[in-house]
């Protein structure tokens, strides 16, 4: 029985070399392939046409919401409908490798301190946001340091509210955004350049929400309404 099993094995094995190996004569034809190692592949090409889509280009353009890195493009290059020194950080194409201190927290050889754009409600809004989606797993609705991951034994988490991390300034803190620190790790290949400043300012606004707010951080109009009640 086991005779036999190799005879056909043997059988089958010169069957295979005869017709895949040996042609027997010359030929333009392509050989028969049992792997072709991905010789031929279904992608697309830079700058190659399509019928697929509308516009008749193959390569897409980036949705909304892409972290581009790698590369220093200059603020001040001119874009199209917008007006630079008026416009939004999200007009903007932030390749999160420049040397300012937007991109980097810094300022010089010093950590920065201050929002580098004006904060506005949107803003404060999509720091909420952002902070709810990459931030209070761990570090808690309100800063705390409670969030769920600390609850199933990540005890290094920390607490926004001790005074340390209170009188850190800005610009460390986007470095920790980006780059992670200790046993948090970077978000900088997931949030935006723009959204890390939003996510800092709305944690700040949690930071005076458990103490430390005066009526100094409210708005002239704001002010004016407190001093003008009897």
């Amino acid at each position: 029985m086991l005779r036999t099993f190799f005879i056909l094995l043997a059988f089958i094995a010169i069957l295979v070399i005869v017709m895949f190996g040996v042609r027997g004569q010359k030929s333009a034809a392509p050989p028969f392939e049992i792997f072709p190692d991905m010789d031929r592949q279904p992608k697309v090409k830079a700058q190659d046409p399509s019928t697929f889509y509308a516009d008749g280009r193959a390569a897409r353009p980036p949705v909304p919401g892409t972290v581009p890195l790698g590369y220093d493009q200059p603020l001040e290059r001119p874009i199209k409908g917008v007006v630079t020194e008026s416009a939004s950080p999200y007009d903007r194409v932030n390749f999160g490798a420049g040397t300012d201190y937007f991109n980097t927290g810094r300022i010089g050889a010093q950590w920065g301190t201050g929002i580098p754009f004006e904060v506005t409600m949107e803003t404060m809004r999509r720091g909420q946001e952002r902070y709810a989606i990459n931030c209070a797993i761990c570090h808690g609705a309100t800063g705390a340091g409670d969030g769920m991951a600390k609850q199933f034994g990540l005890n290094t988490v920390q607490s926004f509210h001790q005074d340390r991390l209170r009188t850190m300034s800005d610009g460390e803190i986007f470095n920790t955004i980006t780059n992670g620190k200790n046993t948090m790790f970077g978000l900088g290949d997931r949030v935006q350049v723009p959204d890390r400043w939003a996510i800092i300012a709305y944690l700040r606004a949690l930071q005076k929400s458990q103490g430390g707010a005066t009526a100094n951080d409210l708005p002239p109009e704001e002010q004016a309404k407190l001093l003008s009640t009897p």
